[in-house]
């Protein structure tokens, strides 16, 4: 089947059990909090070589690479996305949930995946969306900031919340204190967030 066409029927698999990719690119620390929560995790992918691929394997869980070499400005979006896709439908994949992932995919990835691609952000959005949240809160002195669960869409840190927690910003924080505690409610809620997706799909 032409990658088009198998992108294009991802969202009529029916399955009694909605098959769960983890896209990440770095420490593994998020997939670590879901596979020791439990999450039915059916695919991990990685855009490099990481420690993701580590944790993966601690948790025997399959995971592929599909190897980013291009950071130049010439990199071509479009096709890496499609190498994405071809390899979330060979797995058959439902509901995909970001955990660090590294590269941005384009607007095809969000139309195979309408309302199914998930996503963390260490700010209570749409306050200080972008790669730089933590730091920026810090620059501009703000006393609460959080973490935010959303639908990821085209348009980065934009997309639909679903679900925010505050953290307070202490004295003497700094981005590493900061982003630790961040990281702490994120593991968190982010597991929370998938859970309640998983059995609202059961029993839909």
């Amino acid at each position: 089947m032409p990658a088009s066409r198998s992108h294009e029927v991802i969202g009529l698999i029916v399955s009694a059990h909605m098959r769960l990719a983890v896209l990440a690119s770095g420490s593994g620390t998020l997939l670590d909090a879901m596979a020791r929560a439990g999450l039915p995790i059916d695919l991990v992918m990685v855009d490099r070589h990481c420690a993701v691929e580590q944790i993966a394997a601690e948790h025997s869980l399959r995971c592929v690479l599909i190897e980013r070499t291009d950071f130049s400005p010439n990199f071509d979006r479009e096709r890496y996305t499609d190498k994405v896709l071809d390899q979330l439908s060979i797995e058959r994949i439902d509901l995909v949930a970001m955990a660090g992932w590294g590269t941005i995919l384009t607007s095809s990835a969000f139309k195979a995946y309408p309302d199914r691609i998930l996503n963390t952000h260490p700010s209570l959005l749409p306050a200080f969306p972008g790669w730089n949240a933590v730091e920026a809160t810090l620059a501009y002195g703000a006393k609460v900031t959080g973490c935010t669960v959303h639908l990821a869409t085209e348009q980065v840190d934009a997309g639909p919340i679903l679900a925010q927690e505050a953290v307070d910003v202490l004295p003497g924080d700094d981005q590493t204190t900061l982003h630790e505690r961040i990281k702490a409610v994120e593991r968190r809620l982010y597991v929370e967030t998938i859970q309640t997706i998983l059995q609202r799909e059961r029993v839909s």
